[in-house]
């Protein structure tokens, strides 16, 4: 009986997946376990599986194209069985071109846009899988450079690094759609390549008017200065005494309109020396407004500002715009609650200079943090997960993110099997991970998959703090400076040294005793170093 293999999901945010090569050809016989072909996903190239034996009989998806996840990908059956039943075209399925082709097709069909031949329209490509716009932070060709297939044609920064991209195509670029410094919805026209000479102003101008892609969003950086206000020094004669003027009603009470109290209370005039015009001596706005109060020698000079406002305004990086719509959503959808504890660092301080010692070793107290968090995070599965609608998934493996600090905000590499690393193998990798982050030269495949965050503020002084959680985690650790403080010890006071950790869970899916939990199982681990090395 045939079976029918469809393009298998492989990545949790794949959508399509591209044939990249097929390892076996139709009529061979397939055993289970046998590779059948090496399928490209958004994240990477990856080998895939036979789980049936049999002949293959189809292959429904070439080498080089673009198919959706559940489309069908081959046939597998007994030799010489009818399958033209189930190579017949059905509506729900689709096998969408190549990439190259693809593209080009559907916006010919959709916006009816007339493009002439040899000519390739470019657009913002999805560099990463949670890119959604980009910025073309520089361009390495002008138009009518001659562009070879494999070119460098920009650096695009999406939401978490400036890459490189390439072209597909050959040709002269004719137009440039996104300028430097401009940001792009993913899919919107970025460039036109084609014939020299080709003649592409009706192209252009239907892009203008909507009939293509997405609209591209300008963004300026502008610094703005408020006019100047003038200022006017008045030189009034210097009098040794203030006369008091009759606005006062018999029984002492100011005789002034509620207008004029309030401009005088704005501006610091005291009533009592403003002489009303009103009737019966009543103190009305233009006497507040016109009033120059008299100074004596003794009086200070009110304080008259020789600057100007001033402000600059600065478009939002992509980085920058992620960070808030993706807090934004964490901080507003998970339920967050906190958890502070304190921890005695007086071994972990012992242990540190004694590993160090040995040469060519050293590691921080980050380090040994990350380490101990690793190991409580096996024995409390529970606090490593992550809410789903319809579901809750308990990871058994321990990724830890680390969040680095960036000019343009905050990155978070991950530290796979982090509970498997040694802690020289975790400070080295840290140290590194850390040097890409400052350089923007992290993989999307090197910040993906975390499973716990851990941000440390301690080396800015930051005695404690809280975070919020990086979603689709379930908790965060924050981790505060190591302090020498007064504690107490066998009933003596003594100078101890302590560090404050904040640990932030979402009550989805970490209930307090959980949290809890997790916390004295780390205590245990960082006042006691030697015993994560058992």
């Amino acid at each position: 009986m045939a079976q029918i293999i469809n393009m298998p999901r492989l990545s949790d945010t794949m959508e399509e997946g591209v044939v990249a090569k097929w390892l076996k050809k139709i009529g061979d016989t397939i055993t289970e376990g046998d590779i059948l072909a090496e399928i490209e996903t958004d994240k990477a190239t990856m080998e895939f599986e036979a789980f049936y034996e049999g002949t293959l009989l189809y292959i429904g998806v070439k080498e080089g194209e673009t198919a959706k996840v559940d489309t069908l990908l081959a046939i597998i059956g007994d030799k010489g069985e009818d399958i033209s039943e189930l190579t017949t075209p059905k509506p729900p399925k689709e096998t969408t071109e190549t990439k190259k082709t693809s593209s080009k097709k559907e916006e010919k069909t959709n916006s009816n846009v007339n493009i002439p031949d040899g000519v390739e329209i470019i657009t913002m490509p999805r560099l990463s899988d949670t890119m959604e716009e980009g910025t073309v932070a520089t361009w390495l060709k002008k138009v009518g450079d001659v562009i070879t297939e494999g070119d460098i044609l920009a650096e695009i920064e999406t939401d978490k690094a400036t890459m490189e991209f390439e072209s597909f195509y050959e040709g002269t670029l004719l137009h440039i759609g996104v300028n430097e410094g401009e940001t792009a919805l993913v899919d919107s026209v970025l460039a036109i390549v084609g014939k020299k000479g080709t003649n592409v102003k009706a192209l252009i101008e239907s892009i203008k008017n909507g009939a293509f892609g997405k609209t591209t969003e300008k963004e300026e950086t502008k610094t703005i200065e408020q006019p100047k206000k003038e200022t006017t020094t008045k030189t009034e004669s210097v009098t040794t005494a203030v006369s008091q003027t009759n606005t006062t009603a018999s029984g002492g009470r100011i005789l002034a309109s509620p207008l004029a109290k309030k401009i005088a209370e704005e501006k610091g005039i005291n009533l009592a020396q403003v002489k009303g015009s009103g009737e019966g001596g009543r103190i009305i706005k233009n006497d507040v407004e016109n009033f120059t109060p008299m100074q004596n020698a003794s009086m200070t000079l009110p304080f008259v500002p020789s600057g100007q406002e001033s402000f600059e305004e600065v478009s939002n990086s992509q980085m920058r715009k992620v960070i808030a719509k993706r807090l934004g959503e964490s901080k507003f959808t998970a339920p967050h609650y906190y958890l502070n504890v304190e921890f005695n660092m007086d071994n972990a301080i012992a242990f540190r200079q004694q590993f160090n010692s040995v040469p060519d070793t050293k590691i921080s107290y980050n380090d040994i943090v990350v380490k101990a968090t690793a190991l409580a995070l096996k024995q409390h599965p529970a606090v490593n997960s992550q809410w789903f609608d319809d579901k809750i998934r308990i990871n058994h493996h321990v990724h830890i993110g680390v969040a680095v600090a960036v000019e343009d905000g905050l990155l978070v590499p991950v530290l796979q099997f982090a509970d498997e690393q040694s802690l020289q193998q975790i400070g080295a990798k840290v140290k590194d991970y850390a040097g890409k982050a400052r350089k923007k030269k992290l993989t999307p495949q090197e910040m993906e998959g975390s499973t716990f965050t851990i941000s440390n503020l301690g080396m800015f002084g930051i005695t404690d703090f809280t975070s919020i959680i990086n979603q689709p985690n379930s908790a965060i650790l924050s981790v505060g400076a190591i302090v020498q403080k007064p504690i107490v010890k066998d009933g003596q006071i003594i100078v101890g040294n302590t560090m404050k950790l904040t640990l932030a869970c979402d009550h989805r899916t970490v209930d307090g005793a959980t949290g809890a939990q997790f916390l004295l199982t780390l205590k245990g681990f960082i006042e006691n170093p030697v015993t994560m090395l058992v």
